[in-house]
């Protein structure tokens, strides 16, 4: 049984996630993969009954090697937008992701051995706000060059 909160509803599918801001020095850790033309950030579906900082824990473990401790929420993000891998393709696609900073340890060294929902492999990198290639959340690019005590609520609306 799959418990990750990604939902089938009558419009389209109804996603709730978590992202990770993992920063160090002047650069934010992120992920890619051989299919997307975009990085986006270390994160993933809460699972039913979790919280969301025990999934952003969670999902930072799975996909660095590394137990990391919540510093803080940073982001509320509502996205809309059309699914383009397996279960989401084809489908509109209501996304509310919490993006939460994280203490990174001193002697982080990160190691991906994570995998996308379509199965193909991941890679971590560190790149700094004005990174060429695409990445998401795209606020990201203006928020992370001077980071902020207050929670910030986004909307990107890519359906109408």
């Amino acid at each position: 049984m799959n418990n990750d909160l990604c939902v089938k509803v009558s419009e389209g599918i109804l996603n709730i996630r978590v992202g990770a801001i993992i920063m160090k020095d002047d650069k934010f850790l992120m992920v890619e993969n051989d299919r997307d033309d975009h990085i986006y950030s270390v994160g993933g579906r809460i699972k039913f009954g979790e919280t969301a900082e025990e999934a952003v824990v969670r999902e930072v473990f799975e996909e660095t090697g590394v137990k990391m401790e919540v510093d803080r929420l940073g982001f509320i993000h509502e996205n809309f937008f059309f699914g383009d891998s397996l279960v989401k393709k084809g489908n509109i696609v209501h996304e509310i992701s919490f993006y939460f900073y994280m203490k990174v340890p001193k002697d982080f060294k990160p190691i991906c051995n994570s995998f996308t929902e379509d199965g193909l492999s991941e890679r971590l990198v560190w790149i700094k706000a004005d990174h060429q290639k695409k990445y998401y959340p795209e606020f990201f690019k203006k928020e992370l060059k001077n980071p902020s005590r207050e929670i910030k609520h986004f909307v990107t609306n890519d359906v109408c």
